[in-house]
C-alpha cells in the first residue's frame, strides 16, 4: 500500500517541483553562477534543475554597477512567472549611506528579505537600524581576495557583529573560507546563531579560489552539510560555482551532488 508520504513524493516529482521535506536543508542557487547568461537563459536552466529559491548576486545587479529600477522590476517579473523566488539580494560593498538606500530598495523590488554585502565601521550601524526598520535581515559576507579583506575568517565576521541586533547575522562562503585557510566546519558551527544564508562552493587549495565541483575540493561539503543540519540551520544552501565559460553540465552535477547530502 503505498502511504501519503511516497504518494505526495512522488505527485511532486511528476510535476516538476523541487522535492523538500521537513528536517532537510533547502537547496538554491547563488545566481552569480549563471553570469555568463542573460536572465532568460538563466531561468530555463533553473527550471530544469528544479530550483525554487536563489540569491540575486549578478554583478549587473551589484551596487557598483548602479542596476536601474527598471532592471530589477524586469528580472523580478521574469521570475514571478517562472515561480521562482529571490530570497536574498547580494549587494557587495555598503560604502555609504546612498549604497544602503539602493541596497534596500533593490532588495524591496525583488521581493527579498535578506541583504548579503559586506560593509565597516559606523555603516555597519546604519545598516543594523535601516534594515531593523524595513523588516529585512542582512548577512556579511566572509571573503577571500588576495589583499588582507575584513571578513576573512569567523572571529572576523563575528566581531563585525558584536553589539548588533539579530537583524545583522552572517551569509557564510563555505568556499571563502576554505581558500582563507580556515576550517569550514569549525565556521559553520562558530557562526550557527547568526546564519542568514550560506553559499556553497568548493575549492581546490587555500591561498587561491580556484573552483572544482562539491565533494571534490577542500571544503568538506559532506561534514559542513552534516553540521548545518545538526544545527537547525532553517535558510537557503545557494550553491555557488565562479567559474568562467559553460557551467551549465557541471551545475547540474552539482545540484545532484547536493540533493543528496540534504
Amino acid at each position: 500500500m503505498i502511504t501519503r508520504r511516497a504518494f505526495t513524493t512522488s505527485a511532486l516529482a511528476s510535476c516538476g517541483l523541487p522535492l523538500i521535506s521537513a528536517g532537510r536543508l533547502n537547496l538554491g542557487i547563488g545566481t552569480y553562477t549563471y553570469h555568463s547568461l542573460s536572465i532568460d537563459d538563466m531561468i530555463i536552466q533553473l527550471k530544469k534543475l528544479r530550483i525554487s529559491q536563489i540569491e540575486m548576486s549578478r554583478g549587473e545587479f551589484m551596487l557598483f554597477s548602479k542596476p536601474t529600477p527598471e532592471s530589477f522590476q524586469s528580472a523580478k517579473a521574469k521570475f514571478d512567472n517562472a515561480g521562482i523566488q529571490c530570497v536574498s539580494y547580494y549587494t557587495a560593498t555598503v560604502k555609504e549611506d546612498r549604497d544602503l538606500d539602493n541596497a534596500i530598495r533593490g532588495a524591496a523590488l525583488l521581493g527579498s528579505r535578506n541583504i548579503t554585502g559586506d560593509a565597516t565601521g559606523d555603516v555597519l550601524r546604519r545598516i543594523d537600524e535601516r534594515c531593523t526598520q524595513e523588516g529585512l535581515t542582512f548577512g556579511i559576507h566572509n571573503h577571500y581576495f588576495k589583499q588582507k579583506f575584513e571578513y576573512e575568517s569567523p572571529e572576523d565576521v563575528l566581531r563585525g557583529l558584536a553589539g548588533r541586533s539579530k537583524t545583522m547575522g552572517a551569509s557564510l562562503d563555505i568556499g571563502h573560507i576554505a581558500s582563507c585557510g580556515f576550517d569550514t566546519v569549525d565556521a559553520v558551527r562558530k557562526l550557527a546563531p547568526y546564519l542568514k544564508m550560506v553559499h556553497l562552493k568548493d575549492v581546490q587549495a587555500s591561498g587561491g579560489e580556484v573552483n572544482v565541483l562539491l565533494g571534490k575540493g577542500i571544503a568538506r561539503i559532506p561534514e559542513v552539510m552534516q553540521e548545518l543540519k545538526k544545527v537547525n540551520y532553517g535558510g537557503l544552501v545557494a550553491i555557488e560555482y565562479e567559474h568562467e565559460g559553460p557551467v551549465e553540465e557541471d551545475v547540474r552535477i552539482e545540484v545532484e551532488y547536493a540533493r543528496k547530502l540534504l
